[in-house]
């Protein structure tokens, strides 16, 4: 009995590493052929199997798509699962691009406290940017939160002309909510010691922040675009 009991417990063994090699081989293939296929221009992370029989996550970092088993289509879109009612993809893309919130060079960035300040989140901003505008009539209707604004100026030559001005103000705060809310033009030179918002590009393009706005929790989550004041609300109870 005892002899049976091992050999029983060897197949099984051999029969789970025959299967993960061949898991393996598969991802391998899938990753080879589609890096092949799809060029330097989408560098390839990893490839993984997802819950749905024949189909396999292809991790580009900033950007999951779907692959069959031979590499030869793709899908581009969120997996959904309806029984959870969970997006596979956000959640997968939310978890792998944490930031530790800790790490933030916060001095680099506009402060502004509202109420007791106890919450926190950063945010990734261009001030030419409408939905950066849309965040921030939101933000209007969240209290209790400090927010870091790191003014990023990606969009065009004068989002870095406006942000200049705006970090050189004396009141930085003051004129980020005139220009953003208020819709006044911010005026001054912008002569003063800018190296803030060179430090902020290079952070952003670390982070791989490739849109804006781009919310940061401090539990190192990220929301993209113009959330609600309702939505981030949710968000933030979240956190513990």
């Amino acid at each position: 009995m005892r002899l049976g009991a091992r050999l029983v417990g060897a197949i099984g063994v051999a029969l789970v590493l025959a299967g993960t090699a061949s898991a393996d081989g598969v991802t391998d293939k899938i990753k080879a052929t589609l890096q092949d296929r799809l060029g330097a221009d989408a560098p390839i992370q990893s490839v993984s199997k997802t819950p749905v029989a024949g189909l396999y996550e292809v991790n580009l970092g900033n950007q999951i798509i779907y692959s069959d088993a031979a590499g030869n289509y793709v899908l581009i879109g969120d997996l959904l699962d309806t029984q959870t009612h969970t997006n596979l993809t956000q959640a997968k893309l939310a978890e792998q691009n944490k930031v530790g919130f800790d790490t933030l060079p916060l001095a680099d960035a506009i402060k502004v406290v509202k109420g007791n300040g106890s919450r926190k989140i950063a945010v990734f901003s261009d001030p030419n940017c409408p939905f950066c505008k849309r965040l921030e009539e939101s933000l209007k209707d969240v209290n209790n939160i400090t927010v870091y604004t790191f003014l990023y100026p990606v969009l065009t030559p004068d989002s870095s002309v406006k942000s200049k001005i705006i970090w050189c103000a004396s009141d930085r705060a003051a004129a980020w909510e005139n220009w953003m809310v208020n819709h006044k033009t911010p005026t001054g030179s912008g002569q003063c010691d800018t190296a803030a918002l060179d430090k902020n590009l290079a952070l952003g393009q670390r982070l791989k922040v490739d849109g804006t706005p781009t919310i940061i929790l401090a539990d190192g989550r990220r929301l993209p675009g113009a959330v609600s004041a309702d939505e981030l609300e949710k968000q933030l109870a979240t956190i513990h």
